[in-house]
């Protein structure tokens, strides 16, 4: 298993919609333990494919709940269906959350509270979850990478131009930028 460089924003990876999973082979096998074990190292509840520079349409997810039940796998070729997001601001405390490839970064994002998650594992069983609180969140933010969108894309307009400011300072926001998760400390 190797640890592999997680794309920063502007990579056009992130930003375009990934094509399904087609072989399940040793190759997707080591991808997937791959991205496992970079998740890890990051630290991170969740990875997507594009997000490892693979335009495939698959995620991991690693969170442990608040009743200590470790939620942990892949879904490989996702379906996401969400329960109606509630309507008004997002709580500061409650809704905020950040992305490795906008590191160091948290903004408050509103996100729908249930979601029914139907995906396929490396063993080609189809599976489904139906998730809420953060289980739901970290779906739909790892889903929203296989459509080429970034949760920074989903923010309100003040907090969009604080988070465009902040990629533009940074330097990113353009082709060929990515960090390594036990190497670069991007979160300060």
């Amino acid at each position: 298993m190797a640890v592999l460089p997680i794309r920063i924003t502007g990579e056009p990876v992130l930003h375009s919609i990934a094509e399904d999973v087609v072989d399940f082979d040793a190759e997707l096998t080591t991808l997937v333990e791959d991205m496992f074990e970079t998740m890890e190292e990051a630290p991170g509840v969740g990875l997507a494919a594009p997000q490892v520079g693979v335009g495939l349409r698959l995620f991991v997810y690693n969170w442990v709940d608040d009743d200590e039940v470790l939620w942990r796998g892949v879904a490989i070729n996702p379906e996401l269906w969400l329960a109606p997001t509630p309507i008004g601001e997002p709580d500061d405390e409650d809704e905020s959350e950040g992305c490795l490839s906008i590191p160091g970064e948290r903004f408050a994002l509103r996100r729908s509270p249930k979601v029914i998650l139907r995906a396929t594992d490396l063993n080609q069983k189809t599976f489904e979850i139906n998730a809420d609180g953060w289980l739901a969140r970290i779906f739909q933010h790892e889903y929203d990478h296989l459509d080429g969108t970034l949760y920074a894309d989903r923010l309100d307009h003040a907090q969009k131009k604080t988070v465009t400011k902040t990629i533009r300072k940074k330097g990113w926001g353009v082709p060929g930028q990515s960090w390594m998760p036990g190497e670069d400390d991007l979160e300060g």
